[in-house]
């Protein structure tokens, strides 16, 4: 239950519990809360088997801790009905990242190298296209009409 509290932490707030409630009253003050921790414990485990029971035979082995997504998809991929495990290891993002940007790349550089007499003045099918600069046309801005807004 506390299993992130460090003993520095613990000391801590033994010492603020002997201050704040005395000496006196600490034994008492524990006596009760473990009391009250028991029941809260008892009363959730009374919930959750009434749940169970009312969801019948076909839930026999449902965990309330399946309902965490993480928990679930954990579950799901241990038993492995679908195929998962085979899927997820058959797909290398990495290596399909690779591939993409050497492709990519390989472009770049038949771009680079001007190809022998398919081009024209007017563009070719044949001519590539540098899409990262702007193109070159005259910066002619259309009229403005005081009416149209």
């Amino acid at each position: 239950m506390f299993n992130d509290i460090g003993p520095l932490e613990l000391v801590t707030i033994i010492v603020l519990a002997v201050l704040v409630f005395g000496p006196d009253k600490l034994p008492k003050v524990i006596q009760d809360a473990m009391r009250t921790i028991r029941k809260i414990r008892e009363f959730s485990e009374s919930a959750k088997e009434d749940i169970r029971q009312e969801l019948g035979p076909e839930f026999k082995d449902f965990e309330f801790e399946d309902l965490n997504p993480k928990t679930f998809i954990r579950k799901q991929m241990d038993n492995d009905e679908l195929g998962l495990k085979e899927i997820r290891n058959g797909f290398n993002l990495k290596k399909e990242m690779a591939d993409v940007t050497d492709a990519v790349h390989s472009r770049d550089a038949d771009a680079a190298t001007p190809s022998s007499g398919s081009s024209s003045a007017g563009g070719s099918t044949g001519a590539r296209i540098d899409m990262t600069k702007k193109p070159e046309t005259a910066d002619e801005r259309p009229p403005y009409d005081a009416d149209a807004t």
